[in-house]
């Protein structure tokens, strides 16, 4: 998929759940999607296609960052992102997308940062103003172990 479609369904299904989704637990919700796409599912392969990037915050993919920044620390709307179709997404994709989303849920987007700053993936790809690649490898390699 593209980050924008997963990202508008991540969105719309917080929203319709009344979870708080802001642009920064967005961008961790979209790091921890795209680990479970490839640890615990069949096909091991990513979720999206766009790269995660090593940001003082902790992982973002630049792409779905720029789409929402306007937004700020506020959540996101729902009117903003409805134009997206709904069946893009298989239904065994948003049951995967729905878990980590149901899994985070009472975690606010400092703790999904904190977490993120603890894990080897982002602590090795981080050095500050150099947007190094969290890669697709040290991302399954973590959450294999863990």
């Amino acid at each position: 998929y593209d980050v924008l479609s997963v990202a508008s369904y991540v969105i719309n299904y917080s929203a319709n759940n009344h979870y708080a989704c802001s642009n920064l637990k967005l961008q961790k919700l979209l790091y921890f999607i795209q680990a479970q796409f490839l640890v615990n599912t069949a096909e091991k392969k990513p979720c999206f296609k766009e790269k995660i990037i090593a940001w003082d915050f902790g992982p973002v993919v630049p792409e779905a960052y720029h789409a929402f920044k306007r937004f700020g620390a506020t959540d996101i709307p729902t009117v903003d992102v409805t134009k997206y179709n709904e069946n893009f997404i298989t239904e065994a994709d948003k049951f995967q997308i729905s878990l980590v989303i149901e899994q985070m849920k009472n975690y606010s987007a400092t703790d999904l940062v904190r977490i993120t700053h603890n894990q080897s993936p982002w602590i090795d790809a981080y050095v500050p103003n150099m947007n190094n690649e969290i890669t697709i490898e040290s991302i399954r390699k973590y959450f294999s172990e863990h």
